[in-house]
């Protein structure tokens, strides 16, 4: 049986080092050690070369974990959101991967990417953000996906729940007097967070398309006609009660006519309108993207019989 690497070309220390460097397997340490006749520089290149090659053959692999980070930077105002995915949760909780997901946080709010492929071009470290992926793929040794992000630039609060499970960035208007003060960063806080729980398609009433709406109508209008309580009531009933249901579909889907996630009492429009109040000056959401990771992705199903049977033939 043949030597995993020449004993003249290399030793275990340079295995250790390139390891050390890297973060690779101490196999693939010592395989491409071997290619390279014991010159780390190149070994660390080879390395290089395989992520590349493994991250192709992983890039077919449904990639719906890992994690969702936002953070507003306070000197510049501008906030980013991203989510990275993953093939498995437990990556989720890798450190190094962890702190490459917020460095593409920072990269964003410096670099006004355009989209993902811009963000993959842009600077990070002493490469781009595509060649770091590449290598956390290597040293992860699964598929990772940089899938979306979102920046605003102005008085922005971040908020990331569950350690990277949902994550959302919301821009406000309100001066600077008002920012500035210590119950601006709370009030904030609890929209982001009601945003997270209550996951709000728009903002107000006027922001829902009339088409929307309209068909809303449309849909009511038929459930109430065919109930059989309904039956030879006048239209100008049926249009009451297709108003009132309409009005329920606002407080359902608007930020401002839910009920508020701290106090079921009033509405989110009532807790600015009394922090306006308190505050000494307007507050309005401007917009906000709200992440959940993982969300409208394939999810990987694992038959776990047929994994075993394949196992054994």
């Amino acid at each position: 049986m043949g030597l995993l690497y020449n004993p003249m070309a290399f030793t275990a220390q340079d295995v250790k080092t390139l390891r050390e460097q890297t973060g690779c397997g101490m196999m693939d340490c010592k395989k491409v050690l071997q290619e390279a006749d014991g010159d780390l520089a190149k070994a660390a290149e080879l390395l290089r070369e395989k992520g590349l090659a493994a991250a192709n053959k992983k890039a077919g692999r449904i990639a719906s974990e890992g994690m969702v980070f936002a953070m507003a930077d306070e000197d510049s105002g501008i906030g980013a959101v991203v989510e990275v995915n993953s093939e498995t949760d437990f990556v989720a909780k890798n450190e190094s991967f962890q702190q490459f997901v917020k460095d593409l946080a920072e990269v964003i709010i410096r670099e006004d990417p355009a989209d993902v492929d811009a963000l993959l071009a842009a600077k990070l470290g002493e490469g781009t953000v595509q060649d770091e992926l590449q290598e956390k793929i290597l040293v992860i040794g699964e598929n990772l996906k940089i899938r979306r992000f979102a920046r605003f630039c102005g008085k922005n609060c971040a908020y990331v729940h569950g350690g990277g499970t949902h994550g959302v960035l919301v821009l406000f208007d309100a001066s600077d007097e008002v920012a500035k003060k210590p119950e601006f960063a709370t009030v904030s806080k609890d929209i982001a967070m009601h945003i997270t729980v209550f996951n709000p398609p728009y903002i107000s009433r006027e922001d829902v398309p009339a088409d929307v709406v309209e068909k809303e109508k449309e849909i009511l209008k038929a459930q109430a006609m065919q109930d059989e309580k309904n039956k030879g009531k006048p239209e100008a009933i049926i249009e009451k009660m297709v108003a009132g249901r309409v009005n329920k579909f606002f407080e359902e889907n608007c930020l401002l006519d839910q009920k508020f996630v701290r106090d079921d009492k009033i509405t989110v429009g009532q807790y600015l309108a009394q922090a306006e109040k308190d505050l000494g000056g307007p507050i309005k959401v401007l917009q906000f993207a709200r992440f959940e990771k993982g969300e409208g992705l394939e999810k990987k199903s694992d038959d776990f019989a047929a994994e075993v049977a394949g196992m054994i033939k």
